[in-house]
Formats: structure tokens, sequence, C-alpha cells
């Protein structure tokens, strides 16, 4: 799916114009990337978050020549899928991990200190 066809299934699904569901996809694409270029994460429960990430300075190899180059640091988006996508997407993976999971423990409750 392009964005083409993201703006004709939003505006057929919430009897909007193109034109307007156009709109509300650039005003939510550039809420995601301002907030993400400032360093902030967007997080969206089911679906995932938008992180901005640090790559290091490193040593390469340019590959033609076999001479050793730096490579500058780098800021990148990143995007992590939510459990709720990952299921969607694999419904199998999902049933294996949760039978993978062990059951969660309950807290022991500590008697109180009886005092001399």
């Amino acid at each position: 799916m392009n964005k083409t066809e993201l703006v004709e299934h939003l505006a057929s699904k919430h009897d909007l114009s193109k034109a307007e569901a156009g709109r509300i996809l650039e005003t939510l694409l550039d809420a995601i990337v301002t907030s993400v270029k400032k360093g902030d994460a967007v997080t969206l429960p089911g679906f995932g978050s938008f992180k901005q990430h640090a790559r290091a300075a490193r040593n390469g190899v340019n590959p033609a020549t076999g001479a050793k180059i730096k490579i500058a640091a780098a800021k990148l988006p990143k995007f992590t899928p939510g459990a709720g996508f990952k299921a969607a997407v694999d419904p199998k993976a999902a049933a294996r991990k949760a039978a993978k999971a062990p059951a969660p423990k309950a807290a022991a409750k500590k008697a109180p200190k009886k005092g001399k």
C-alpha cells in the first residue's frame, strides 16, 4: 500500500474527501517526524513506537580501495513494532512466545519482624 492508497482508504472508511484525508495523514506524519527529530518518542499502543537512535562514530573500510575510513556518528529514526502489531502479522509466533513465557510469580509477602 502506498500513500495514495492509504489516503483513499481513510477517505472511504471515514466519509472524508481525499483532500481532507490527505491533510490528516500529512498532519499525523508531520507530528511524528517533528517529535522524533526533537528526540521525543512517539508511542501508539498496540501499534508501536518511533524513537531517535544515535549511532556512534566508527571505523570502516572502503570496499573499492581497501582504505580505512572514519564513518561519522548519525541520528536515525527507529520504529519498534508493538505486541498487537506483531501478533496481527504473525499469530503463530505470538502464540509460541506466549506459551514459552513463564507464568508471573506471585510476590511473597514477608512476615513483619517481631520486636524484642
